[in-house]
């Protein structure tokens, strides 16, 4: 029977997530059919699985580091936040709807039976369940109704293991405080607790240890240092969004407010002759950059009025006056048509509302949910690659006779007619190493031919042994419990 260790964190970007990959991928090298689970997760950066569902990009990676195809029943509720008080709500891979966080609060605990349904399905092959919670368990205003963090492991019944993170300073209050301020119910379930992002020798850490296991009880599993390759791997929170590299071409990225698949930037910033350069908001978008990539957002209009607000349109207008080059993928391919038409008032209020202007393209809001992976050819180079589109909305319009992509025998895509303006639907685009490769020589960029899936690979692996060499895995083995039938 399946046995089940559920990991939460004395707060948001503690290290879950990767500490979550690590373990899978650990204990998949020690035989164990692994499986990764998350309740509730909140982030724009989505991933397509096998059943035609989505889910948090960080399960995404989780599954690969099982050795997994991603399903929709690893995330079962997944929140994509559309504004500062409302969410899109995705149960079960699929769209429910928008809720505002008071309603969303309201209809939670109706969710936990789909959560329960998800997590016994997706245990009944494996050995070993490693469930991430959400947040913090201590924030004890959300605990009723709670199915994210100890709401979730009391339903399951399982055991829990808290992370704390020492480079945020307090890890003695964040942990000791979490146990002061928990139900001992929710105290009970906690078997152990560990440290992570240590920066130095871990063995510095030892008397605060000791002093968190004498003042909750909980085994100490281990210091974790700072694990250096952690850029390698694609983020989830925008938090940690940042620019990367230092090579001679740059590729300047808006920020914009709901950021979505930014992992369509880690191949790039792999790259060593590349530089990314994320423009937080209020900063102008360079002028020495070589490409403008507007990313994918949860909210095209919202963000549409967010990158005026910032006068990055009038940046962009100086950049492509300049000869620049602009690529916008999704939500910024949509940006840069005409028109932008919402007749159902999905995004916001009803109506037609300007983009960009800089592709002959408009687009309806409207539609179900396009959820695919895709197999697609490059005109320019014939190179193919494998994608993704996770959108909604449609675009039709003049450029798009120059569309740039095949998808399955169908024009994606559009350019402008000196080609310097273009953009498609499809996320995942420059994970194809010879397509990247071919579409940074266009600005003179001199690629290295690196494997980037084998590099993701290498890291995960190298985030394993690095989890081995300093957490007790034996132990926390040990700890996790037979999930007992529903």
């Amino acid at each position: 029977m399946a046995k089940a260790i559920m990991i939460q964190g004395t707060g948001s970007n503690v290290g879950k997530s990767m500490l979550v990959a690590g373990l899978c991928r650990a204990f998949t090298r020690r035989g164990y059919k692994v499986a990764p689970f998350k309740p509730q997760n909140m982030s724009n950066n989505a991933a397509v699985t096998q059943d035609g569902g989505e889910i948090g990009r960080a399960q995404a990676l989780q599954a690969r580091a099982c050795g997994l195809s991603p399903h929709s029943d690893m995330n079962p509720v997944l929140l994509k936040p559309e504004s500062e008080s409302g969410a899109q709500v995705v149960v079960q891979g699929k769209r429910m709807g928008t809720l505002k966080a008071r309603d969303y609060g309201q209809e939670k605990p109706n969710l936990m039976p789909k959560v329960l349904e998800s997590f016994h399905r997706l245990a009944a092959p494996a050995d070993l369940v490693v469930i991430e919670g959400a947040g913090s368990p201590a924030e004890t205003n959300l605990r009723k109704g709670d199915i994210a963090n100890m709401g979730f492991a009391e339903a399951a019944n399982l055991p829990v293991i808290l992370i704390g993170d020492i480079d945020r300073g307090g890890v003695i209050a964040q942990l000791v405080g979490s146990h002061t301020v928990l139900s001992s119910e929710d105290r009970a379930r906690i078997r152990g607790f560990a440290v992570n992002k240590f920066r130095g020798d871990p063995k510095l850490f030892e008397e605060g240890s000791k002093d968190i296991a004498q003042r909750t009880g909980w085994a100490d599993l281990g210091t974790l240092p700072w694990f250096p390759e952690a850029h390698r791997l694609p983020a989830e929170d925008v938090m940690e969004i940042s620019s990367r590299g230092r090579g001679k071409i740059k590729i300047a990225v808006p920020k914009l407010s709901r950021i979505a698949n930014f992992d369509d930037l880690d191949p790039l910033a792999a790259e060593p002759d590349v530089t990314v350069q994320i423009v937080e908001p209020g900063q102008p978008l360079p002028g020495d950059a070589d490409l403008v990539l507007i990313p994918g957002t949860k909210s095209t209009l919202g963000d549409l009025a967010f990158f005026r607000a910032q006068g990055w349109d009038i940046d962009l207008h100086a950049h492509v006056r300049r000869g620049g080059h602009v690529l916008g993928i999704c939500g910024g391919y949509q940006m840069l048509g005409q028109w932008i038409d919402d007749p159902e008032g999905i995004e916001g209020p009803k109506g037609r509302h300007p983009g960009l202007g800089y592709l002959n393209i408009d687009t309806t809001m409207g539609g179900d949910k396009r959820l695919a992976e895709v197999v697609a050819t490059d005109h320019a180079s014939g190179h193919e690659l494998r994608a993704y589109e996770i959108h909604i909305g449609r675009t039709d319009g003049l450029d798009m006779a120059r569309a740039w992509l095949t998808v399955e025998g169908r024009p994606e895509g559009a350019a402008s007619e000196d080609g310097r303006v273009m953009g498609c639907y499809l996320h995942g685009l420059f994970t194809a190493d010879a397509f990247r490769a071919a579409y940074l020589a266009r600005f003179g960029a001199e690629t290295t031919g690196m494997n980037f899936d084998a590099t993701v690979e290498q890291t995960l692996d190298a985030l394993a042994d690095h989890i081995e060499a300093h957490l007790d895995l034996d132990r926390i083995y040990a700890l996790s419990e037979v999930i007992k039938a529903v």
